[in-house]
Order: C-alpha cells, then sequence, then structure tokens
C-alpha cells in the first residue's frame, strides 16, 4: 500500500491552524482521522473515529462521488459524530466511527478495492469497525472480511447478519408512528400522506412497511429503474426529485443523502412531519432545527429513528440473533417519544433534546471508566477483540 496518514486531534503539536483539516477535528471533537490511498486501483478512503467512551467506534462504510475531498471529508466527521450519539441513545456500549470512499459504486467496485480498505481497517487493531452504509451491500463487506475481522453487516452463511436495511427500515417505520402518535394522538399511518426521498434498499422496505398498513405514499429517486421498482411493489406515486420538498404531504421522509432541511426547502414544506433514515438531515443543525421548531414541525431526529441497522450489526458482537435485534429495534419507538415530550417539556429543537440525552448518558458510563475491569466488553464468537477503554 502507497500510503496512509493518521491525524490524531490530541497530538497539539503537530496542529497547524493555517490547516482547516484541524479545526474541523477539533470543532466535532474527534479523536482520529485515518487518510487511506492506493492509486494503483484507485482507492481513496477516510475512517474518521469520533469518541470511544462507551466502546469501540462502529460505523459503515460509504460509497459515494464526492464533488471534491472537502465535502468528503466534512460527511464522514458529520457521519461519525452522530454515530457517537446513535450508540449512546441506544443504548449501546459502542462508540462513534464513520468511513467514506470517494468513487461510484456503480462502477468503480472490486474485490482489490475493498481488501485494500479492509487492511487499514485491520491497522486501526479494533479502534474502529466496519458495517454497510450508502453504495456498499453485503458482498462488498464479504471481502472487507477477507482482510480483516474488524467487520460487521457480512453475509448469513458466514456467521453474520447479512443486510442491515430491513431493520434499519423497521425502526424509521417504528420511529415514525411514534412522531404520528406525538402530533396526532394516534400513531395509526393508514390514510398519511407520506412523501419519500430516495428509493434506495431502506426506502424499498420502508414503502413496503407503509403500504402494508395502507398510507398514501409518493416517492422520487434520481435513478428511475430504481424508483419505478419501488413504485410498482408498494403502489407509491413517483415524482419528480425536485417537487418532493413541496408535496401537500403529512410526512416527509428524507432517505437518501443529508443536508436536505435547508434554508432552500424548509419554505417548501406543507408537512407536519420529518422522520426518515438519511443521515445529517439538518443542514445546519442548530439553525434549522431552531426554525423546524418555530414552525411547528415535529423533526424526529436522525440518528435516533436510523439506529436500526446499527442495533443490527452491533449483535453480531454477541451472536447474531434476528428476533433480538427486531426486539431491540422497535425500542425506538419508545426513545423517540421520549425525545419529543423532553423537547417540549423543556421548549427546544429536538436534535438539541437528544443530544442532551446521549451526552448524558456518555458522561454517566464514562465517570466508571477509571474502575479497572479485565473484562471484555463484548462476548461470543467475536467479543475477545473489544476490551473497555481505560
Amino acid at each position: 500500500m502507497q500510503s496512509s496518514t493518521t491525524l490524531e486531534s490530541k497530538d497539539t503539536n503537530r496542529i497547524d491552524e493555517d490547516f482547516p483539516l484541524f479545526s474541523q477535528l477539533q470543532s466535532y471533537e474527534h479523536e482520529q482521522i485515518v487518510v487511506c490511498s492506493e492509486p494503483s486501483i484507485g482507492l481513496k478512503a477516510i475512517i474518521a473515529i469520533h469518541d470511544t467512551t462507551l466502546g469501540p467506534a462502529l460505523g459503515g462504510t460509504r460509497m459515494w462521488n464526492y464533488n471534491n475531498e472537502q465535502e468528503a471529508i466534512r460527511d464522514v466527521l458529520r457521519l461519525s459524530r452522530g454515530m457517537t450519539y446513535k450508540a449512546a441513545i441506544s443504548g449501546l456500549n459502542l462508540g462513534g466511527g464513520k468511513a467514506v470512499i470517494i468513487g461510484d459504486a456503480r462502477t468503480d467496485k472490486n474485490e482489490q478495492l475493498f481488501r485494500a480498505f479492509g487492511r487499514y481497517v485491520d491497522s486501526l487493531g479494533g479502534r474502529y469497525i466496519t458495517a454497510e452504509d450508502v453504495g456498499i451491500d453485503v458482498k462488498d463487506m464479504e471481502w472487507v472480511s477477507m482482510e480483516t475481522k474488524y467487520v460487521t453487516g457480512t453475509p448469513k452463511a458466514t456467521g453474520g447478519s447479512g443486510d442491515p436495511s430491513p431493520v434499519t427500515a423497521y425502526g424509521v417505520y417504528v420511529g415514525m408512528k411514534a412522531a404520528a402518535k406525538k402530533a396526532y394522538g394516534s400513531d395509526s399511518l393508514e390514510g398519511k400522506r407520506i412523501a419519500i426521498q430516495g428509493a434506495g434498499h431502506v426506502s424499498s422496505h420502508l414503502a413496503k412497511f407503509l403500504a402494508d398498513e395502507n398510507a398514501d405514499l409518493y416517492i422520487c429517486d434520481i435513478y428511475e429503474d430504481k424508483v419505478n421498482e419501488v413504485a410498482e411493489m408498494t403502489g407509491a406515486e413517483v415524482v419528480d426529485p425536485d417537487n418532493i420538498y413541496g408535496l401537500d404531504v403529512d410526512i416527509f421522509s428524507p432517505c437518501a443523502l443529508g443536508g436536505v432541511v435547508n434554508d432552500e426547502t424548509i419554505p417548501q414544506f406543507k408537512c407536519d412531519i420529518i422522520a426518515g433514515a438519511a443521515n445529517n438531515v439538518l443542514d445546519e443543525e442548530e439553525k434549522h432545527g431552531n426554525v423546524l421548531l418555530d414552525k411547528n414541525i415535529i423533526y424526529a431526529p436522525d440518528y435516533v429513528i436510523n439506529a436500526g441497522g446499527l442495533i443490527n450489526v452491533a449483535s453480531e458482537l454477541e451472536g447474531y440473533n434476528e428476533e433480538r435485534a427486531h426486539n431491540k429495534a422497535s425500542r425506538i419507538y419508545d426513545t423517540i417519544l421520549d425525545i419529543l415530550n423532553y423537547s417540549e417539556d423543556n421548549d427546544m429543537p429536538t436534535y438539541a433534546a437528544s443530544n442532551i440525552l446521549a451526552e448524558k448518558r456518555i458522561k454517566k458510563v464514562g465517570s466508571i471508566q477509571k474502575i479497572y475491569s479485565s473484562k471484555s466488553q463484548f462476548s461470543g464468537h467475536i467479543g475477545d477483540m473489544y476490551k473497555a477503554k481505560r
């Protein structure tokens, strides 16, 4: 391999105040970022580890054609930070991490690329455990697993949990029902008009859950073949991607990329609820979270409602059990209600309420780290890999 650069935010002797990467690292309070390169096979990847107070950083790898490297860095920093809060609010003994591979998921995938990436993951010695995300599937994770044991979401035939999308979608579905309970006094979604942005793996499963409850669905995607397939399966009406924000619906469900709640889209919204699977939905968390509060639009924090995927792959660390994973994901309903009630009681945006509740758990668990323990955090077939952070 040609190069691997590790930048640690706590190494103050190496900080160059004129280099924006370090200011971003410290702004998001990251522990580490790793830049991986192998020009001969086109690998350009970034691994970000945000916080390991609760345990090793677990988070998926995303493959996307970013416009530039700064965009990729910003994405991986925001995503990994979100994973810390997601694990904490979900009651998992895991930290937050994420990885991005710069490239076209439809044309640039190959075994060499993912095995090379797996070697970089392995070099971190368990500080980061990878899994699937946008543009990545089970086959890709199988290639990664050929080079490292620090991987989840591998095929069920090899002892993994397989595709986490169904559990992610189920968590979004029950979280959406919780938001409906808060908004309408009933969690029934029958007859509710729901606009889904994106027609990927999670969206297709979510649309099926909603169609089974007789919701009226509208869906869009930049790929016609994908959106038409979901529409045919669920009876959803296909709409132009540019028109999805202004539809007169009850619920807007962003299930593609982040930043879609922004200065341009918010004036178009005619919905009561925003609840979807995408990460980092708020383009500017504080600004747009407050705007939604002022407009009385209920926002189900993305890293809470989409935690089903993390819950699913995390269950592999204990020995995968599908029923147990679904049962844990069903608790997203109660977590969303707790956050919405805390938000209302304290007159604050839901993202802030969620952050406070997550940070409380990190602080409480972190306070016992001074107590020495040789006990592994996890049991099971790969449990001996992870030891409590001292």
